[in-house]
Order: C-alpha cells, then structure tokens, then sequence
C-alpha cells in the first residue's frame, strides 16, 4: 500500500475531534481556520513608546486625530451598510468620539500617564461600566476594546486590526468579532463564522444572519485551534469538526450548497407544505433597510424598530420629523403588507439621549420601553400621532405595538390609546407575566408578537450577552418554548395573531416548532426569509404540530434540536 493511500485510509479511520457551541445561524460550512487579527504588532510599540509628546495638549491632539480617523472609518461603512449593521457601525462612530472617554483620557493624561497608558485606563474604566449594566450593554464592551486596538494602531501608524481578507474560501476564527469586523465579510469567502465569545443574540450573531453565514458561537478552547486546520462547521447541530474526513466534509458541503440554492429559489408567500398560511414578515430600522427589506420575498414588516432611528439625536423630533422618519418606512411596503411598528424601545442596551433614565442601577431591570411614558407621557402620545399621521399619509396598514408589557392593565391603557388613533393595537411578549396572561392581554389589544431576545434572558435569569450562560439563553429552551406555547394557545382560542420577531424566528428548524405551537406569523432579518419559507413550504402543518411536542418534551435545548432534527430529517 502506498503512502499517500495509508494516510487517505488513517484519516478516514480515525474520529475527527469535535467542538461544539450554541448553534445561531444554519447552514454548513468548510474550509481552513482563519484567525482574525486582534492586536497590533509588539514591535511596533515597542517603537512607539512614551510617544514622545512635548506636553498633555499635544498628547490629546493626536488623540483626537486618531479618534477621527477610527470614527470616519465607522461611518463609511456604516453608509455602505443597512439595517442593524448600519445602526451598530454608526454607534460604534460615535462612541470612538466619545466626549466621556476624551475627557476620561484626558484626565490620566494629567495624572503624567502616557497616551497609551490613558487610553487603556479610559477604556477599561468604561468597559467595566458597561459590563455591570448587563444586556446589550455590557457588549459595547467589546465594541470599546476594539476601538481601542484601532486608535492604537492609527497612533502607532500602522493599519488598523481587524478580519483578514481571504485569498481562499475559509471559516473565520476568532475569540469574538467586533461589528466593524463582521459588516464587510464577502460570504463567498467566508464559508463559516465560530466564535469563542458570544451568544445567540450577539452583534455577531445578528450580523452573520443578515449575511447568511453559518455561524456557531460560544466554542470553548477555540483559539487553540491552529490556523489553517480545515474545519467543518454545521451551524445547525453547533458543533465544529477540526479535520474531519475530506471526502464526507466536501459532501456534507456540497449538499449545504444544493439546499442553500433551493431556499434561494423561494419566492413565497410562507405556507406549509399542504397550503396553512404562515406571514413572513422582515425586521426594520429605518427607511433604508425597510426598501431593502422589500425587495425579499416578505409580506410586510414585523418589527419595526423606531428607537434605531434617534440614538445619535440629544433632543425629541417633533411631531412632523418622526412622521416624515415613518414615512420612509411604511411607504416602502404600501399596499404589499402590513408593517408593524414598535414604540420606542429605549434604555438598557439602547440608550436615547432623549428618552433614557441615567444612573439606573439594573437598566436591563428598569424604566425602559413602554414604562418610560409612565413619567412621560407626552413622549408616548406625541409618537402615537407620528406613527398615526405616517399611516393616513401612506394608506399603509399599520399595527403598533409596545414593548415591556408587563401587566393587563398596561395593555388595556396602551390599546385605547392606539384604537384611539384608529390603528390596530399589540403587546410585545418578552416578560414571563405577560406570557402567563397571555390570553387576557388578548382581551385588550389586537395581536401579540413574542420578542424571544429578551423572553429568553427574563426567563432564565441570564443575561444574554454572558458567553457562560450561553446555553441558558437559548431560544430552544425548554421553558422558554413552554411560555411560546402558552401564548400562541391563546391566540388560538382569541382567534388573534401571534408572531414571533425575536431571532428565533430565523431559525429554520425552530421555525416549524413555532409554527406548530400556533404562532402565525414569523419576522425576522429580510437575508433569512428564504431559508425559513422554504423550510416550512417542505413541511406539513401535522408535523409541525409534532416538531412542536417533541421540542416542549426535550430535558434541554440540544436535545430538543437533535430530537426535531431527526424528526425533519
């Protein structure tokens, strides 16, 4: 037997050693690990050094050149991208121009640290603040560091870090991915995304769903996985295959391939295969993404995000500048679909200068979404008449619906406010109580839309940016699928919609569970509308119901995913 046939049949016999994460973007990818770049080189600040600066203002000027540079870069990306991608490279922008972080910089600067020395201390002072908020919050950490590594590397003049390009189609290794990092990636060369860091509603996460890359995040021991090993990842299963058989690999690859190009082929409407309609719906943030979004194979938008449109403005636009703001957006669709738009959904992970508490202890926890109006009212009525006059402009039809609904009451005040303007009326879904008097909520407002993000991480009592707890705050979740069903029970039995608009909803295999527990529609980022239309036009509605039962009887969320897995095939 010759060398090279030994060595064939070696590998073919020898098990491929197996990581496994939290799966957050289906699809199969393959090809040789390709670590992101994370720091500048040693070399170079070695070089560097003190910086030599004459005194604290020249030190803080090239500073603030460097902080320049770093944010133009954001925005140019931010204008050649759309939806969330475009929101988080604007904040980034933002936040590398931060007033509090030049002054915190400056500030050690005077304390005779060096710029380097400043910066790092700026940042981590911020960092750790952000951290303890928890939420979506506690990830502009990452975002704080990553612009760190970047003003670093304009100060020292070398090139800023970040993704490589690849010269050959390769899956994409890092401990985690900043978005400046994920909102150029060419699919086409990245075949895969894996993570050490991260969870299911991560930027990362989010980012690779808008772009259609498999993606599985929270790999423990990644990093010690050597550059160039081929890897086979299934973001469906979350399990990653360091050099597994070259031969099943490529056909496991191929076979992805043929079925990403049958989902391509959808065109819609959402049904199952034996003719239940199912609404698949597209999640917005302004204007831009909502035309975008139209051109997808979606009968309107689920989610409109409207607090996306404001976290750069200081003061509250007037009546007239969020209908014109509305506009944009509902006129996309017309007559297409329905377009349902959520009230402002500030605090927390999304701070709005104009609407947000400061010095919350548990933001996560507090005065955010509808219970802002609670002490401003006016902030709620003056938007209720934005959306209303955007609706008779356009002739769109228009739901609106409010998040961090928490009690009956709070919906029925929150209805009479919407019908009152001649709109029909919803409640978000992601506080427990609001799941468990699902069926009263329904007594006072015309739909519910089931945000799965934060149901998940309420739920559980983890917060969904923990890499730790990434397991708990899994869509798949056995009691989180328990609280769905309760819900999507009521709607039956109120004859009333249910959606889902969390990022549960583009996940292809949970997709059918949802369906089959009874909820009606699905919303989700527009590059995700195919693969779960076409997923659920192969399915019939009995064995969505059946997918369902064997989700909600599973002890934990893999083995809810392998049980409706074998059960679809």
């Amino acid at each position: 037997m010759d060398t090279a046939t030994e060595r064939s049949r070696t590998r073919s016999e020898t098990p491929a050693r197996t990581l496994r994460g939290t799966a957050v973007v289906a699809g199969v990818g393959y090809g040789p690990a390709l670590h992101a770049r994370g720091e500048v080189s040693p070399s170079a600040l070695a070089a560097y050094g003190t910086g030599g600066f004459a005194d604290v203002e020249a030190a803080l000027a090239a500073y603030d050149s460097a902080a320049a540079e770093v944010a133009a870069g954001f925005q140019d990306k931010a204008a050649r991208a759309t939806g969330h991608t475009a929101e988080v490279m604007a904040a980034s922008a933002g936040l590398a121009t931060d007033r509090g972080l030049r002054g915190a910089v400056r500030k050690n600067l005077r304390a005779d640290e060096d710029l380097l020395a400043s910066l790092h201390g700026a940042v981590e002072q911020f960092a750790e603040a952000f951290a303890q908020m928890g939420g979506l919050m506690a990830e502009r950490a990452t975002d704080l560091r990553d612009i760190e590594r970047r003003l670093v590397a304009r100060l020292l003049g070398e090139p800023e870090p970040g993704v490589p390009t690849p010269d050959r189609p390769s899956v994409l290794v890092a401990e985690d991915l900043a978005p400046a990092d994920t909102a150029g990636l060419d699919p086409t060369l990245v075949r895969a995304l894996v993570t050490e860091r991260g969870g299911p509603t991560s930027h990362t996460a989010i980012i690779a769903r808008q772009l259609g890359i498999p993606c599985v995040v929270g790999v423990a021991d990644l990093m010690e996985v050597e550059p160039g090993t081929p890897l086979l990842v299934d973001g469906t299963t979350g399990e990653v295959e360091l050099a597994p058989d070259e031969a099943d690999a490529q056909r496991r690859s191929e076979a992805a391939a043929l079925a990403r190009a049958a989902h391509d082929a959808w065109t819609g409407p959402g049904r199952t295969s034996d003719g239940v309609a199912v609404k698949i719906l597209a999640n917005v943030a302004d204007g831009e993404s909502a035309t975008s979004a139209a051109s997808a194979p979606v009968e309107g938008v689920g989610l409109f995000r409207t607090e996306l449109c404001f976290l750069n403005q200081s003061v509250e636009p007037s009546v007239e500048e969020q209908a014109a703001v509305y506009e944009e957006v509902l006129g996309a669709f017309g007559d297409r679909g329905h377009v349902v738009v959520r009230t402002l959904d500030a605090g927390s992970d999304k701070p709005v200068a104009f609407a947000t508490l400061q010095g919350e202890e548990n933001p996560a926890l507090g005065v955010r979404g509808l219970r802002l109006s609670f002490g401003n009212p006016g902030l709620m009525e003056r938007q209720l008449d934005a959306i209303a006059s955007a609706a008779r402009s356009t002739g769109t039809e228009t739901w609106v619906m409010a998040p961090m609904v928490a009690t009956v009451a709070e919906a029925a005040d929150f209805g009479a406010k919407v019908r009152s303007r001649g709109l029909k009326a919803g409640v978000m879904v992601e506080v427990p109580s609001a799941a468990l008097l699902s069926h009263r909520m329904l007594e006072e407002v015309d739909f519910l839309s089931i945000g799965t993000n934060d149901l998940t991480q309420y739920t559980m009592a983890a917060d969904r940016m923990a890499t730790d707890l990434a397991h708990l705050t899994d869509a798949w979740q056995p009691a989180v699928l328990q609280l769905i069903a309760i819900t999507a029970a009521a709607g039956r039995e109120a004859g009333k919609p249910v959606g889902v608009c969390g990022e549960a909803a583009a996940d292809p295999l949970l997709a059918c569970v949802l369906v089959g527990m009874g909820v009606t529609s699905l919303s989700m980022a527009a590059a995700a509308a195919r693969p779960v239309g076409a997923t659920l036009a192969g399915t019939t509605i009995d064995q969505c119901g059946e997918a369902a039962e064997l989700a909600l009887a599973a002890a934990d969320p893999e083995s809810a995913r392998a049980a409706v897995l074998s059960f679809l095939g």
